[in-house]
């Protein structure tokens, strides 16, 4: 016999997943007005399919036994009545139960994508991409059934079941103990099946995620794919994911398959059962031949609902396990919450770094920064160099509570930045990255993204400063052209542009440019160099950079080496000392 603690394993996730369905339905309670009706024409379809068969019956003895031709004609007049209500109840049930599904799964969605686009920084770098849309786009497909046609074909084969047995009762007592001799081992199967293909079920599903995964990386790589000719590679690995996913599907097919199977022959076998006994119980005259055409048709009605709720039975299983995924995500706690705190009625642009130690959440045991101390003044601008590792955009993450440090405290006007409400924060820092992210929309949008209230006026007036207002004109669309998926459409310089538009539209008091101009040729280089002035002017800046011209601009220059600020000073002091940025502006700044 097992133990307690042996099969406590098991029962938790089946209690966590009917806790989550349960859940998944309550969502529902918003529509309760569209169920209930749904709920009505449910049992008036169901009604009408279970009456029918006394039709039938009538039918049977009034041409066989009664020789009535004026019985059939009813009967057959109202058989045609009762399919005819039947339908209208069917189509009914159908529109408000799926309309139903719909709203619910839309409003998850909704919530779900709230849930992510709420987490963290850290959290997406542990999570791919893929499979996060999978959650968004498998999971709640699979959850749409479950809260719509499922729970509709559920209460119906289930009343069905109710009821037919209650008339299979009413019809012969005798028949219906027989029949019903088979449905523990049919049952027996069911849970039996259920526990194997809730597994499988759940093994397809994260399956199927992979190959969202490894086509969303592919096409979203599509260049450097082309560039290194890895064409087949990708196609390779996808194939091998998916035929994965293939083996796991089969698996979950056999095992389907072998149940139906079963329940097929066993509910042939009964319906067989049924018949040899009926037609000996004719025989003895103790009972009609309608009665027994009745009794069969109720039999294979019983036999068919109670197979569907079986199959039913696994599709609330793997919702189930659709459904815990989807609420863990929605209710994740983000480690940074996006709002919340306090906020300055003035900001100066002081930013301190107090003993600053860091490492990523993925990578604990590498330290990225350690014991930095470091004070920028409001309007200074501030040029942080380094080889590559050495913790430079790091450093401009933490300014905008991309992450929280794990030794020291970062302050802004003497705030520490924890205590500060980070949308609040975020508003007053603007960044310019050296590939800047442009969305698939057109390019005043993408102005517009650095205040959504801006006027046309103020978004053309931040494109002439950020030099891309000629440009932009240039183009038969004008604002409005579309830039493509991550702004493929524009030249690197002009996606620059219009990135420094959109921080000028901003007009934050704290600026982050993250090697800005360093993928630039010179032409395109003189003109964001020129947007990038009229953008630091008045700001404190911490410049990211790899280029002499950019260097040579800051009032300060710190090098960074292995976490840790080994040099500090101008351009022009650190040139004549020995050491790292010497070195840097020799080997590299120069060459460049």
């Amino acid at each position: 016999m097992a133990t307690a603690s042996e099969t406590r394993p098991t029962e938790k996730p089946a209690r966590a997943r009917a806790a989550s369905l349960r859940r998944l339905v309550s969502l529902a309670k918003p529509e309760w007005k569209r169920l209930l009706w749904g709920t009505v024409f449910l049992f008036l379809g169901s009604g009408m399919g279970l009456v029918f068969p006394q039709a039938i019956r009538e039918i049977v003895d009034g041409a066989l036994t009664a020789k009535d031709e004026a019985l059939v004609n009813r009967a057959a007049l109202g058989l045609l009545v009762i399919f005819g209500v039947q339908a209208l109840a069917v189509a009914g049930r159908f529109y408000l139960f799926a309309t139903t599904g719909e709203r619910v799964v839309s409003r998850l969605r909704a919530d779900l994508f709230a849930s992510l686009i709420r987490q963290e920084i850290a959290f997406f770098d542990q999570r791919r991409t893929g499979e996060l849309t999978s959650r968004l786009s498998s999971d709640t497909s699979v959850l749409q059934s479950a809260v719509s046609a499922n729970i509709s074909m559920a209460l119906r084969n289930l009343a069905t079941v109710v009821g037919g047995i209650a008339l299979l009762f009413y019809t012969s007592p005798i028949l219906t103990a027989l029949m019903l001799g088979v449905v523990p081992p049919v049952a027996l199967g069911a849970v039996i099946y259920g526990r194997r293909v809730r597994k499988l079920a759940r093994d397809v599903q994260d399956a199927v995620g992979k190959t969202g995964e490894i086509a969303e990386e592919s096409l979203a790589g599509i260049r450097t794919v082309r560039a290194f000719t890895a064409e087949a590679a990708e196609t390779k690995r996808y194939r091998e994911a998916v035929m994965t996913a293939f083996e796991i599907a089969r698996k979950r097919i056999v095992a389907s398959s072998t149940f139906m199977s079963l329940a097929s022959f066993f509910a042939s076998g009964a319906a067989v059962l049924v018949l040899w006994y009926g037609g000996r119980l004719v025989f003895a005259d103790r009972m009609t031949v309608g009665e027994l055409t009745s009794f069969l048709v109720y039999t294979l009605m019983v036999a068919f609902s109670l197979g569907a709720l079986t199959e039913l039975y696994a599709d609330f299983n793997r919702a189930g396990g659709a459904a815990e995924r989807v609420f863990e995500l929605i209710d994740r706690v983000p480690a940074i919450p996006p709002t919340g705190g306090l906020t300055l009625p003035k900001v100066e642009g002081r930013l301190t770094f107090e003993k600053v130690g860091f490492a990523y959440p993925t990578r604990k045991e590498l330290p990225v920064l350690r014991g930095i101390d470091l004070s920028l003044a409001p309007g200074e601008r501030v040029a942080v160099v380094g080889p590559s590792g050495a913790g430079k955009s790091t450093l401009a993450a933490l300014i905008g509570r991309l992450y929280d440090p794990d030794e020291g405290r970062i302050l802004l006007d003497g705030a520490d930045l924890r205590t500060l409400d980070p949308e609040w924060l975020r508003r007053q820092i603007g960044v310019v990255s050296q590939e800047p992210i442009l969305f698939s929309s057109s390019i005043e949008e993408n102005i517009r993204y650095g205040r959504p209230d801006a006027s046309d006026a103020e978004i053309e007036a931040a494109a002439r400063a950020a030099n891309a207002h000629d440009f932009i004109t240039g183009f038969p669309d004008g604002y409005r052209t579309l830039v493509g998926e991550r702004g493929v459409q524009l030249s690197g310089g002009q996606k620059q542009r219009v990135a420094i538009a959109r921080a000028l539209l901003k007009d934050p008091r704290l600026l982050i440019l993250d090697e800005a101009t360093s993928a630039l040729d010179s032409e395109s280089e003189h003109l964001v160099q020129e947007a990038l002035e009229r953008l630091m002017h008045g700001r404190t800046t911490l410049v990211i950079a790899h280029r002499l011209s950019t260097v040579i601009g800051a009032d300060r220059v710190l090098v960074l080496e292995g976490g840790r600020i080994i040099q500090s000073g101008t351009h022009a002091r650190l040139v004549e000392q020995e050491g790292l940025y010497r070195r840097l502006v020799e080997r590299q700044f120069v060459a460049a």
